[in-house]
């Protein structure tokens, strides 16, 4: 569409022109080497957990510990594997159910956030400020402030021990609608009169052309959405050994606290947070545009 191609026009034109900071060169090697640093430091602990997990036992309990594996191998892994294979409950059904609500979630949560944005942000009517401004007053409730409020609403829905549980709340989180906001606030509202004068409908202006320029923003709200879901164990609301999620199944075994499984301990933090990671390496880009637009309007 004409539009689309007239923002992308606008978004290069706004990049090519803008102002270059004015700093020395010294400067410059200082900050890199300043962030060389911190980058670093986080990375640290990541690398440290997939070194251990790739450790047989007896460095796994070597003391003083060694950071690269002398003897590295993959038992860990097939053992912890071997441990969750046990269960009454397949493996396969904790993955399923893992994969299922978070893939439900995520997607339910970014285009309910993305329609309630682009509402917010380009039409004015009674109340639209004070909702969003009750979006923003919900971020300020972590989930152990509104984890008895959630329970009661889904018994009175009759939703307790079903994906739903773990679903609707992820759907209806404010965080997602808070940046979608902040970002559509830069979307020019002549490009939406532009495609209405073409006779294209709402629904087609939101995704063809409106969705496809907040691209940024919605990945960014995937990826937080996909970390919440995935690392859930949420036991409170399912009770079900079948329905519980694969987090669940893997804090049983980081649980039992005996040493011989130590590195099987090792694995599932890898596992743990290695879907995140991934989904974020591939998106970084557009997560660390978003971050930088999300407080600037036209």
């Amino acid at each position: 569409m004409k539009s689309k191609n007239l923002y992308k026009e606008q978004t290069i034109h706004h990049y090519k022109f803008r102002r270059k900071p004015n700093r020395s060169i010294g400067g410059d090697v200082g900050i890199y080497i300043f962030l060389g640093i911190c980058s670093l430091m986080m990375l640290f602990p990541l690398f440290w957990a997939v070194c251990n997990s790739l450790k047989p036992l007896d460095e796994v309990l070597k003391n003083p510990p060694t950071i690269l594996p002398k003897h590295p191998t993959t038992d860990n892994f097939s053992d912890l594997f071997v441990t969750l294979s046990q269960g009454w409950v397949p493996l396969s059904r904790y993955v399923w159910n893992t994969v299922f609500i978070t893939a439900v979630g995520t997607f339910g949560h970014v285009i309910i956030a993305s329609m309630a944005a682009y509402v917010l942000a380009k039409y004015r009517f009674p109340g639209g400020q004070l909702f969003f401004r009750v979006a923003v007053i919900a971020l300020m409730f972590n989930g152990y402030v509104t984890g008895i409020p959630n329970y009661l609403i889904l018994c009175k829905l009759h939703m307790v021990d079903t994906y739903w549980a773990l679903i609707l709340p992820a759907i209806g989180g404010s965080l997602g609608l808070f940046l979608m906001k902040q970002f559509m606030d830069g979307f020019p509202m002549s490009l939406v009169e532009a495609a209405k004068i073409d006779g294209a409908s709402e629904l087609l202006i939101f995704f063809k052309l409106v969705m496809p320029n907040v691209k940024p923003a919605w990945l960014t709200i995937s990826i937080f959405s996909i970390q919440n879901l995935w690392n859930n164990a949420q036991i409170q609301y399912i009770y079900t050994e079948s329905k519980k999620m694969l987090r669940y199944a893997l804090d049983q075994v980081a649980a039992l606290g005996v040493i011989a499984r130590q590195g099987q301990q090792n694995a599932v933090i890898v596992l743990t947070m290695s879907v995140p990671i991934i989904f974020f390496i591939f998106s970084q880009s557009q997560i660390m545009e978003t971050m930088a637009t999300s407080g600037l309007k036209d």
